[in-house]
């Protein structure tokens, strides 16, 4: 079996499962008050999150948007998974920045409210992710791929 996966969704996937691992050792480290390690964690998972985002809105201005290839009768379950997915990363996106800020101000009480809730978003944003990304190039072929700025511009 000869598997040929796409290269910058298969980068930016795993940096997104990269930064929801460093969001758990962070978890982890502030749980066992290793606050300056947790600090570190964070950061790291924040970059890990930005990289993702970099590489992905540049694939979509660019190369554009996978369609799904899969079979037409369970497409409306992806697509719906998809949209779930999306609110999920967008829901993440904020609270990650919200907390991230608040810490960053040291403004631990609202901190450490936001924290657990935005580190079970982004597990679930990764999670959900990275079955967005088997189901577009792994389980099924991903069907046509159309660029953002072709489509605006029409080319």
């Amino acid at each position: 079996m000869n598997i040929s996966l796409p290269l910058l969704p298969t980068i930016s996937t795993i940096f997104i499962v990269l930064s929801a691992i460093t969001v758990a050792i962070g978890w982890s480290l502030i749980i066992r008050r290793k606050i300056e390690a947790h600090k570190k964690a964070m950061f790291l998972a924040a970059i890990f999150a930005i990289i993702f985002f970099i590489i992905y809105a540049s694939r979509t201005i660019f190369v554009g948007n996978t369609q799904f290839g899969g079979p037409d009768s369970i497409k409306i379950y992806y697509t719906v998974f998809l949209i779930f997915h999306i609110c999920l990363a967008t829901t993440g996106a904020v609270l990650g920045i919200i907390t991230l800020l608040t810490g960053y101000k040291n403004q631990l009480a609202k901190h450490r409210k936001l924290g657990p809730i935005t580190s079970i978003v982004w597990f679930f944003t990764a999670i959900t992710g990275v079955a967005v990304y088997l189901l577009l190039y792994v389980f099924y072929h991903g069907g046509e791929t159309t660029s953002v700025i072709k489509a605006i511009l029409g080319f």
